[in-house]
């Protein structure tokens, strides 16, 4: 069929063409408004905000006898958010008198389940709790403070909110965005042509735009479904949408809907959404206790968060509050008492720093490591997870703050230095990382990914190898210069820092000084492959070297493998992979996933004391001794400097009770610093264990380990009334045997500390 006749056969139907047209105009709308009721209830009725993953601090226990201070304790309440009042009445509150602290704890979903709010008295005595009571005056095992909320792990658009349910909304909350807002919102259905005329007429007065029509199912439109686009199309498909919303749903869904997704402020370059995140954001504290001028003041912001700001134009904001205030009482929804009461109160909202977006990134970039092997980057910023974590605030800005005061001290040198820091706890758990010396800094994280030498950080790797093989602290090796022969003829020849050789020493002075050449003697003694499985089990590491460079620590690695490898010492020879998460609830507050420790058992007891023995001799008599120029001489505490050449990396990792802390100080470039482990790590560490209470290490004593009097020059058994001598500790299959040997020279009797004894460990020495 040609054209001429397909258009003769049309020309009888042309009468119709019309109403051809219009009919297909009236199917491709029904299409359309099809297609834009699917839109509308699949969002509305699935998963209706992307929600950002929130992550959580360590929850403060509180028990009698807790290494904890009064400051600690203050500054973790100040962090949550917590008010002072001279007398506390309601939960968020604390009051101070003398070394006696009342606080009303927040109720709080945490991990293992919810908590009531609870009332508890805690008494101090220095830096330790000395009781804990509750309401009635009965002791308390255990208090934990609700947790400090860290950061979170955002979506693209980074909005912020936190969902809350109508009933849970105060009715005054309601009143005032009704009354500013839309004055008939259950009188119509979703689009109010009063409310256009009563605008319009407004707006004719003013000259100017000064009030909008649109109700608050369209404002829910606008911000929940369309973009911020400006032209009619967009407009008529928001009253569409609109009438459609209105259709479908009930008018509690959709204010309900309305109250979680408003836009009503920005912290940083995080949108804060809904009115139960922004009553915090403002106010410091949940919806369901802002007081009736807190309530109209949110209700204002509505309008315009940036113009009415509290915080940037309180004059502003305050007049704005004070005409929702008026309405409520034209509508008779508040008295005329009620109504004075509340606009004589001034603008007290306040910003913190707490509502940063995530305040402490290093931490946090550790969080998403440890999780990535079981979500995906996308499911941790929009499903709402709930993540708890070891993070401890206390020690985390307590490792900040001496990073700044170690920077300081340095002068105009410290702004080429950089620093990073690894805080563990005795259970493995990571309470706090320092990437970076500027804290809050999200780029380059060195504590995790700044791979260096460690240096004589090696040192305890050769002396458990040796230990193993048999050998004792007293054991004696020569610290004289040494020929290492290498590949492709060349010879090894390293030197002491001193550049002093000190002729026959024991493993115990090999240690405590540092001493390269008997050290390298020492590792090539006992065999590579020995000091390679050393370092193996000490980090669950494989790759290193079978080179005696590794002796003396040409091995790269970052302050947080450092830490992984001094933890199985710590830990009295335990292996654990380090972890952040303790576990993962779902936006329901369902427990999904946990993280409990995974134990590998590498060394006996009774080595492990002797490593213990040895490094807390670092510490008291060694090369890290200069740390009691920064913390009190009653902390006991073990641990090993590390300096590099020419002073490129300055290390100390270091124990006490119940903490192993890791300090680096370098530069990006690896150019010289001029400091040792001694001026760098061990100042940064010193000033971090000087901050924070804990334990102080005790030396347990396990069934096979004997301690004996012996020589301090050659190790053989002696007296202790004998001069020179050491109580050293031995395994029951290396202890010295026999007679001891006379001496010539005697001083009055020692008496030997017991380990656990409180008696200075300084006796010993």
């Amino acid at each position: 069929m040609n054209w001429s006749q397909f258009r003769d056969r049309l020309l009888p139907l042309k009468p119709y063409w019309p109403a051809f047209l219009a009919g297909f105009v009236l199917l491709m709308a029904s299409f359309q408004l099809i297609r834009m009721d699917h839109a509308v209830r699949e969002k509305f009725e699935g998963k209706r905000w992307r929600l950002p993953s929130q992550v959580y601090a360590r929850p403060l226990e509180l028990y009698q006898d807790a290494a904890l201070g009064l400051p600690d304790l203050e500054s973790e309440l100040k962090e949550l958010g917590y008010v002072k009042a001279s007398k506390v009445s309601s939960p968020g509150e604390y009051s101070i008198d003398g070394e006696d602290v009342t606080l009303y704890r927040r109720p709080f979903a945490f991990f293992e389940g919810p908590e009531e709010a609870l009332l508890v008295h805690v008494k101090f005595n220095g830096k330790t709790v000395s009781s804990l009571t509750g309401t009635n005056g009965q002791d308390l095992d255990l208090a934990r403070l609700d947790p400090l909320k860290i950061g979170g792990i955002y979506p693209s658009q980074k909005e912020d909110r936190k969902l809350v349910q109508l009933k849970d909304v105060p009715k005054q909350l309601i009143d005032s965005l009704i009354a500013i807002e839309d004055r008939d919102f259950y009188d119509h259905m979703g689009v109010s042509i009063k409310g256009i005329f009563r605008a319009s007429l407004t707006n004719l007065r003013a000259g100017r735009i000064a009030q909008g029509g649109s109700t608050l199912t369209q404002q829910l439109v606008k911000n929940f479904y369309l973009t911020s686009e400006r032209s009619l199309k967009r407009k008529l498909v928001e009253v569409v949408y609109a009438l459609l919303l209105e259709v479908h749903y009930s008018k509690d869904e959709i204010l309900e809907t309305y109250i979680n997704e408003i836009y009503l402020g920005q912290s940083g370059d995080n949108a804060i959404h809904g009115f139960g995140l922004a009553s915090e954001f403002y106010f410091g504290r949940p919806l369901n206790r802002v007081t009736l001028d807190q309530a109209a003041l949110l209700a204002a912001l509505v309008n315009g968060p940036s113009v009415y700001n509290p915080n940037r134009y309180p004059d502003r904001s305050k007049k704005r509050r004070d005409r929702v205030l008026e309405l409520l009482l034209e509508a008779n929804k508040i008295t005329k008492p009620q109504f004075t009461a509340a606009i004589k109160q001034p603008i007290r909202a306040q910003s913190s720093q707490h509502w940063k977006t995530n305040r402490f990134p290093a931490y946090l970039d550790l969080v998403r490591r440890n999780l990535h092997r079981d979500y995906e980057q996308e499911d941790l910023a929009v499903d709402g997870l709930r993540i708890f974590t070891a993070f401890d605030p206390i020690a985390q800005i307590a490792s900040e703050n001496s990073v700044q005061e170690f920077i300081k001290s340095q002068g105009r040198t410290g702004a080429s230095l950089q620093v990073a820091t690894v805080v563990v706890s005795e259970s493995g758990e990571v309470l706090a990382i320092v990437g970076d010396k500027v804290a809050n800094y999200q780029g380059f994280n060195r504590a995790l990914d700044a791979r260096r030498s460690i240096g004589s950080l090696a040192k305890p790797a050769v002396l458990l190898s040796a230990l193993l093989a048999g050998k004792t602290l007293a054991t004696q090796v020569a610290d004289m210069p040494i020929s290492v022969p290498l590949s492709r003829g060349k010879v090894w020849e390293p030197q002491n820092f001193d550049h002093t050789s000190h002729g026959e020493v024991s493993l115990l002075r090999m240690l405590t000084q540092s001493l390269n050449q008997a050290t390298v003697r020492l590792g090539m003694e006992t065999g590579l492959p020995a000091v390679r499985e050393s370092f193996r089990r000490l980090t669950g590491f494989k790759d290193f070297p079978l080179a005696p460079s590794i002796i003396l620590g040409a091995v790269d690695m970052s302050p947080f493998n450092v830490a992984g490898m001094y933890y199985t010492i710590f830990s009295g020879g335990y292996r654990t992979d380090l972890r952040a998460v303790r576990g993962v609830q779902d936006s329901e507050g369902k427990a999904v996933r946990s993280y409990p420790s995974k134990i590998h058992k590498e060394f006996d007891a009774d080595v492990m004391h002797l490593m213990h023995y040895a490094m807390r001799s670092v510490v008291f008599e060694g090369t890290a001794r200069s740390a009691y120029n920064y913390m009190p001489m009653d902390i006991h505490a073990a641990g090993k400097t590390g300096t590099t050449n020419d002073g490129r990396d300055s290390w100390f990792a270091g124990f006490t009770g119940d903490r192993l802390t890791v300090a680096w100080v370098g530069n990006d470039q690896h150019l010289p610093t001029k400091l040792t482990g001694a001026t760098g790590g061990v100042a940064v560490w010193a000033r971090i264990m000087a901050k924070v209470a804990h334990k102080s290490l005790t030396l347990k004593t396990p069934e096979s380990i004997s301690y004996q009097w012996v020589d301090g020059q050659t190790g053989a058994l002696s007296s202790a009334d004998c001069l020179g001598v050491r109580y050293l500790p031995f395994t029951k299959r290396t202890a010295p045997q026999g007679i001891p040997a006379p001496c010539l020279n005697q001083e009055p009797p020692k008496s030997p500390t017991a380990a656990g004894s409180t008696t200075s460990a300084f006796d010993w020495f």
